[in-house]
């Protein structure tokens, strides 16, 4: 009997995806579940798997074919006998030889590239570099971007200057990225303001509960969960930084779903808190560490990207100490946090020397004005710098 092997459901507002890479070929016999192909969403990339076991006799779907939901994608004959094609994860035979020396260098990766997310693996593949010398800076010892990166432009120094460009179609992520980016720009009446925020009380509090609340949440205690429930108070506060332009109507949202810009291999992407509202710090903390985690690896689902009411963007991870964010479309406001330095600042007539964020609000001034925008940021400011009265409902 011959099935087909349909495109998964891709997630809400998404229409369509691009076939990124077969892990099979026409004639390999494959396994109920096992992953034979990717796919290229706006958003994130989904992976398919076989329905039932059998030989894969026909891609309809060939690389960079476009495709919507339950469309077919190949033929399986289940009733055809064999051996299953070596799954994509699975370590090739140790020191066989190969006629393609890719192939060989490849083919003996180190551990730290066995312990790696599937972008780093796939960058090692197309860079054809051997990196079993390659000791990983990452988390747990894995390797980085930036590590196997180190080793192509080490090589690249001896190639000949003609071979040292490359032309490469950007990616669904990145167009998405950057057509949105341009949509805010067009539309939106974006306008920024700035302000300073004495770090003093948050990194008090962190440094003296931050070992109990990790023992007993299970979960470490960042700024963001501080930031996040800063935001859900001011956005209370000032209803119009939580709302959106509808044709000639303005949406309240009285939900906080709260997006939070997170970098990851294939680009930026801001999964969202939802109901950030009815969440203590601690359940900020640990659905933000849910969602880092997925973006990492590349689990985020489609619906984990949409339905965000404001977005918070932190570029000190970064070293930043200064930004304009742009509007994550067609919110009409997004914090930028950015990186803490000790500076003089002048306390009760004193100079003293404490630890200080440069905050940003982007704003839309079509529906903002700059009176909320300022208020909304000094509410911000206030939540950080005594933290203890909103929490304790003073």
């Amino acid at each position: 009997m011959t099935i087909q092997i349909k495109t998964p459901a891709l997630g809400e507002s998404i229409a369509e995806a691009s076939v990124a890479k077969w892990l099979v070929a026409e004639g390999d016999f494959v396994t109920a579940d096992q992953l034979v192909a990717e796919l290229e969403t706006d958003k994130v990339n989904l992976e398919v798997t076989a329905p039932q076991a059998g030989k894969l006799v026909k891609i309809i779907a060939a690389k960079g074919a476009k495709v919507k939901v339950r469309q077919p994608m190949a033929d399986i004959d289940t009733d055809a006998k064999g051996a299953p094609a070596p799954k994509a994860e699975a370590k090739p035979e140790a020191a066989k030889p190969v006629a393609a020396a890719p192939v060989v260098q490849v083919a003996a990766p180190s551990e730290a590239l066995g312990k790696s997310g599937p972008a780093v693996k796939k960058l090692a593949a197309e860079s054809g570099k051997d990196t079993s010398g390659i000791q990983g800076t990452g988390k747990g010892g894995r390797l980085t971007k930036a590590d196997v990166l180190g080793v192509a432009t080490a090589s690249a120094k001896s190639e000949p200057k003609a071979n040292r460009t490359e032309r490469v179609e950007m990616s669904r992520i990145r167009k998405t990225i950057a057509s949105r980016l341009k949509q805010a720009q067009n539309t939106a009446a974006m306008l920024t303001t700035y302000n300073e925020v004495d770090m003093s009380a948050v990194m008090s509090l962190r440094a003296k509960y931050k070992d109990g609340f990790e023992k007993k949440h299970g979960t470490k205690l960042g700024f963001m969960g501080f930031f996040t429930r800063a935001v859900v108070e001011a956005l209370q506060q000032f209803p119009a930084l939580n709302a959106e332009i509808d044709g000639d109507d303005i949406v309240y949202k009285n939900h906080y779903d709260i997006g939070i810009a997170v970098s990851s291999d294939k680009g930026l992407v801001v999964p969202v808190v939802r109901g950030a509202d009815a969440l203590t710090i601690a359940g900020i903390e640990g659905a933000i560490a849910d969602l880092g985690t997925k973006a990492k690896t590349g689990g985020l689902k489609p619906d984990d990207l949409v339905g965000a009411t404001f977005s918070i963007t932190n570029g000190g991870i970064f070293g930043s100490m200064m930004s304009m964010p742009i509007l994550n479309y067609p919110q009409v406001g997004i914090l930028g946090m950015h990186a803490i330095k000790e500076r003089p600042v002048v306390v009760s007539g004193q100079i003293v020397i404490r630890p200080m964020m440069y905050v940003a609000l982007t704003y839309d001034h079509r529906i903002v004005d700059g009176k909320e925008a300022v208020s909304f940021l000094v509410a911000v400011k206030d939540f950080l710098e005594e933290p203890g009265k909103v929490l304790l409902g003073l």
